[in-house]
């Protein structure tokens, strides 16, 4: 009995470690609050396995459910030129080889707005972002102009990736890669997995930071998605990248990406 009285005092206080990282990250998973919350059970010498939290959380009816997929939002019937796949066998060792950017939308009362993304495929650091109420290209351009200005290696070879839809097929954004050194690279059909980091940080700002709701208007939009694109960027670990943060993975800069044979997208 004194035992049992032990563990259930030992499930309180991982549970309520898990409370607290969740108030910032309300919906990241048991595998990676489990990372998170690791040094903590340590020293209040509490022995819980991850997959004792898991079970834990399920009892608790406190896992995370899946959310439904998003509205499509690429438009690749166009006149510009397509530029061929470059990621499709290459493997990536160090950050700023390869940035998948990608676009997202936002729902608010006034109106969706469209979060245009640049992430660097081996850190998974967002570098760039703009927030807006149209699809229109200097938004990308916005975008890709942020990520260049928090490039922290200008020196090394870099590929954009993207979809076919027009605005990183045109003309202008093509420029701007070129001015700076960066060489396009884009899917050669509408397939997710073919650019399929960029499509996991949507769905991880939508799911896990409750991006996917409906907000009340523009301005509080705009707001929250600085909050979660700063707490996905220092506070969220992946577990391709050995349960770093983007940050820290950007700034390491060398190890070895944790890759899975099924569903790859879903473990970063």
């Amino acid at each position: 009995m004194k035992n049992r009285s032990k563990e259930d005092r030992s499930n309180l206080q991982a549970l309520r470690l898990v409370k607290h990282v969740r108030k910032r990250q309300p919906r990241i998973g048991s595998a990676k609050v489990y990372g998170k919350i690791r040094e903590d059970l340590e020293r209040y010498g509490i022995k819980i396995g991850r997959d004792k939290l898991h079970r834990l959380l399920r009892e608790q009816g406190m896992l995370v459910p899946r959310k439904k997929r998003y509205m499509i939002t690429t438009n690749s019937y166009h006149k510009f030129r397509r530029w061929p796949n470059l990621l499709m066998d290459m493997k990536l060792t160090a950050p700023e080889q390869a940035w998948v950017s990608d676009i997202t939308y936002i729902h608010t009362k006034e109106g969706y707005m469209y979060l245009f993304l640049v992430t660097d495929a081996y850190s998974k650091q967002i570098m760039g972002y703009q927030l807006t109420d149209n699809m229109k290209v200097e938004n990308a351009s916005n975008a890709l102009k942020m990520a260049i200005g928090n490039r922290r290696y200008p020196g090394r070879k870099l590929i954009h990736h993207s979809d076919r839809g027009f605005q990183y097929a045109h003309p202008s954004y093509i420029k701007l890669q070129e001015d700076n050194s960066i060489i396009p690279s884009m899917t050669t059909k509408y397939d997710p997995y073919e650019n399929a980091v960029a499509e996991r940080v949507n769905g991880i700002l939508k799911s896990e930071f409750d991006l996917g709701g409906l907000f009340p208007g523009r301005a509080m939009a705009k707001r929250e998605v600085k909050t979660a694109i700063q707490i996905y960027n220092y506070e969220r670990p992946h577990m391709s990248c050995h349960m770093m943060t983007p940050w820290q993975a950007h700034r390491t800069g060398k190890y070895e990406l944790k890759k899975w044979k099924k569903k790859i997208s879903s473990r970063i």
